[in-house]
């Protein structure tokens, strides 16, 4: 498993974590070849999960823009998101190794949700840490986890959103790592956790390659996702990164779009350092302090990003642009309008992008966006956001 993607990556980290991470690495490489493991997962992901999410063609939507678009339904998985592939699967491996505890972060909630009904699937407790802000906007998340027994940590540092549940969750980890396991929820973080969390989430790429050759016969033209950490991104990238007529797109969150806001697009708009134990692009100043994000999604408020997507963008295999709070906010309107689906607002940008894009795309394209997760859960700032803007939530 690779500790680096070319000059991004690594380990580095107090030494206090160093143990918990090495026996996390050893657990990979005895149990992830195992049958008997994968056989289990597969097993959950299937009975449990729903897997795999169907590939949705999106009619209106395709005839408005001029291209064929079709979405992932990771939205129709138990607990409306996509976060439950990786959850479930580190959920196995901590039991394997002995942990009674899941410990993780969120953002948007859906990973905490995840983590919490893995836990409770699996006989295991869990302990969620989440930034005051986040935990606020993202109320119905936070009661969805209290409801599965899951313990709900509102952390009141910093900026009070996922960098800081980050950080409070891993000092938590530090202090009982005999019996917690940090089931950390993004392709991000030190060494091993962007290939661990990569490879549980690689299954959405895998299906979107067998669906849309047996739907068409062909590969889609582009695969399309929104990049916060980069779980969904890479899930969805990962089985087509040797198909060079695929094109690849990761959308990152412009914040308001304003010159000299916040925003969470580190791709873009940052320079490379080291953030939660990784070196990879960040939002930093000159002096290497890492600055506030911003995006109107909680869930893509987070000023890194993992080092897999740092090393694509810089070998060029895939293309990382940006779509701002305005954009979000209007493609989940148009998708919950035109098709009947509510996206989360994660995804929405991604759908933003293409929505933005489409008439510089060949008539007729075969564009797949990852629909990463529902947006039931974003209701109210989209009303908010709406009647701040003036326009109404009609």
């Amino acid at each position: 498993m690779k500790a680096y993607f070319g000059d991004f990556g690594g380990r580095f980290v107090p030494e206090l974590l160093a143990p918990p991470l090495t026996e996390l690495e050893e657990a990979m490489r005895r149990w992830l070849p195992d049958p008997g493991f994968r056989e289990e997962l597969d097993g959950l992901l299937r009975d449990y999960a729903g897997r795999p999410s169907p590939l949705t063609f999106c009619p209106r939507l395709s005839e408005d823009l001029g291209i064929n678009l079709w979405l992932k339904r990771e939205d129709l998985l138990h607990g409306g998101s996509h976060k439950i592939n990786n959850t479930l699967g580190q959920g196995l491996l901590a039991r394997r190794i002995g942990k009674t505890t899941l410990a993780a972060e969120t953002g948007a909630g859906q990973h905490g949700v995840a983590t919490a009904m893995a836990a409770a699937r699996l006989g295991m407790e869990s302990l969620i840490f989440m930034g005051e802000a986040d935990v606020e906007r993202q109320s119905s998340n936070v009661l969805r986890m209290r409801l599965m027994g899951s313990g709900v940590v509102s952390v009141k540092d910093g900026t009070r959103t996922l960098k800081d549940a980050i950080n409070e969750a891993l000092r938590h980890w530090i202090a009982t790592q005999k019996t917690t396991h940090y089931c950390f929820g993004t392709a991000a973080g030190p060494h091993p956790f962007p290939s661990l969390v990569a490879e549980f989430q690689s299954v959405i790429g895998g299906e979107i390659r067998e669906e849309f050759l047996k739907k068409s016969g062909k590969l889609p033209d582009a695969v399309v996702a929104c990049v916060g950490g980069g779980s969904n991104a890479i899930g969805a990238f990962r089985a087509f990164l040797a198909d060079k007529d695929v094109a690849l797109v990761g959308v990152e969150a412009a914040g308001t779009g304003e010159p000299g806001c916040h925003n969470s697009a580190p791709l873009n708009l940052g320079s490379p350092g080291i953030l939660h134990g990784q070196f990879s692009m960040l939002l930093q100043d000159k002096e290497g302090q890492v600055l506030p994000s911003h995006s109107v999604s909680a869930g893509l408020d987070y000023p890194g990003v993992g080092p897999e997507h740092s090393h694509l963008r810089a070998v060029g295999r895939v293309r990382y642009d940006l779509a701002n709070d305005d954009e979000a906010i209007e493609a989940f309107r148009l998708l919950s309008l035109r098709e009947g689906i509510i996206p989360a607002l994660e995804s929405s940008h991604a759908l933003a992008w293409v929505a933005k894009n489409a008439r510089n795309l060949k008539k007729g394209a075969n564009v797949v966006v990852n629909l990463s997760g529902r947006g039931d859960k974003d209701l109210g700032i989209y009303g908010n956001h709406r009647g701040r803007s003036g326009e109404g939530t009609g």
